[in-house]
């Protein structure tokens, strides 16, 4: 516990000194400084980023295919994982009124009053793939080698799945060996994830300080009725998930809070739900969750479960809507929400994916797709909120699903256990 508050304290000491020596650079630096600066100082977020990359994909492999395996019979396998797709599509539902509720009630785009662009705007997003063969074609991998060198999380998931429901098909007497072989690989998985994480505080001071210098603390200032609108529904979904969380979990739900504190600062610093990953399935272990469902669940969550997403494309398509006095009808709303909400499953990988899911959508409703270039500036400070929350509901909703089965060990169990 002490080292996890020291990581803690160290990744806000960094943050801050990140804020601070971008500002200061922004401001007193020629811009040249500024260019090399930003170049330079990004190469710890890139290193600390591979790193973690370099961990993924066989810490996913070998965890969701013991988690499967020990679960045993494919009735179990599929009870538990109907479960979490219910709960994963209710989380986005929930999340998606969120948003639509805040900017419905701040109007940030109202007052803008741009002009409807007469010829198309490439906004140099990549969003061919975003069909149902796209789809298709980035879910179920060619080869497996080929997923784990690209870490295709979806991928790898999807493989793992019937690998592992393979093996459970097998029996404990074929499949124990291989089951004993993959825990090992994922515990030292683990204990690597443990060496990198002192890499973190430099990551996120370079991932700040980066960002501050290039464009300025002003950007926040220009953008904030956007920026403040946008991260009130997220603390609003964050309520709402701590709400439904403390149905299932009573007052233990503060304690998961407690306990994630670390993924979720790590998510937010380097806008990435990745880099969070090994740190949260370890932390749902300590919390008592068992660690077959911990395994089962966490890797599907981060390729279904991003609830950050679905704020983030309810509140900006409504913003741009509203930027370009564009009116939506409540069935205009309803459809372009579910559909935002299909178009984001399974493309937690994909660079700028909620960027990428918006152009690709909001063209159907009549909305410009060049009012994404307005978010474009700022997308860093809001893929921080989404990265965050992304990590803390899929943390909430593993813990309860381990509740509803009975796989979840009570604080006094676990103080027993590690005497």
């Amino acid at each position: 516990m002490a080292n996890a508050n020291k990581l803690t304290l160290f990744i806000v000491i960094f943050m801050l000194a990140g804020i601070l020596s971008g500002a200061v650079i922004h401001s007193y630096a020629s811009p040249g400084v500024v260019t090399a600066w930003a170049d330079n100082i990004t190469l710890l977020t890139d290193i600390f980023l591979r790193l973690i990359k370099m961990v993924i994909a066989p810490l996913v492999f070998s965890t969701l295919t013991v988690g499967i395996m020990r679960l045993g019979e494919t009735s179990t396998i599929g009870r538990v994982g109907g479960k979490a797709m219910i709960w994963f599509i209710s989380s986005s539902i929930l999340s998606i009124l969120v948003g639509l509720f805040v900017v419905s009630l701040e109007q940030p785009g109202s007052g803008l009053n741009l002009a409807i662009p007469l010829e198309a705007t490439d906004t140099g997003l990549a969003v061919g793939g975003m069909s149902l063969k796209g789809f298709l074609t980035h879910t179920i991998p060619t080869s497996i080698a080929e997923a784990m060198a690209n870490n295709e999380i979806l991928q790898i998931v999807v493989f793992s799945m019937f690998f592992g429901i393979g093996g459970a098909s097998l029996g404990e007497k074929f499949n124990a060996p291989l089951v004993a072989a993959l825990d090992v690989v994922s515990h030292i998985m683990l204990k690597v994830t443990g060496y990198v994480m002192y890499v973190a505080p430099l990551a996120i001071f370079a991932a700040i300080s980066s960002v501050i210098s290039t464009q300025g603390l002003g950007i926040l200032l220009n953008y904030a009725s956007f920026i403040g609108g946008y991260y009130v529904a997220i603390l609003l979904t964050c309520l709402v998930l701590l709400a439904v969380g403390y149905v299932m979990l009573k007052k233990e739900v503060f304690r998961l809070v407690s306990m994630l504190k670390d993924p979720v600062l790590v998510a937010f610093t380097t806008s990435s739900s990745e880099a969070a990953y090994p740190k949260t399935l370890e932390q749902l272990t300590k919390f008592g969750c068992s660690p077959n469902i911990v395994s089962f669940v966490l890797p599907i969550g981060y390729s279904f479960n991003l609830v950050g997403s679905m704020v983030y494309c309810s509140f900006a398509s409504v913003f741009i809507a509203q930027a370009y006095n564009i009116h939506l009808s409540f069935a205009e709303i309803t459809v372009l929400m579910l559909t935002l909400m299909l178009a984001s499953k399974g493309i937690a990988g994909v660079p700028r994916s909620a960027l990428v899911v918006l152009a690709a959508t909001i063209p159907s409703f009549n909305i410009p797709v060049a009012g994404i270039l307005l978010l474009m500036g700022i997308d860093h400070f809001l893929d921080m909120g989404r990265s965050a929350i992304n990590v803390l509901g899929n943390g909430i909703a593993t813990a309860m699903l381990a509740q509803d089965e009975g796989l979840l060990e009570e604080e006094a169990e676990l103080v027993e256990r590690e005497a």
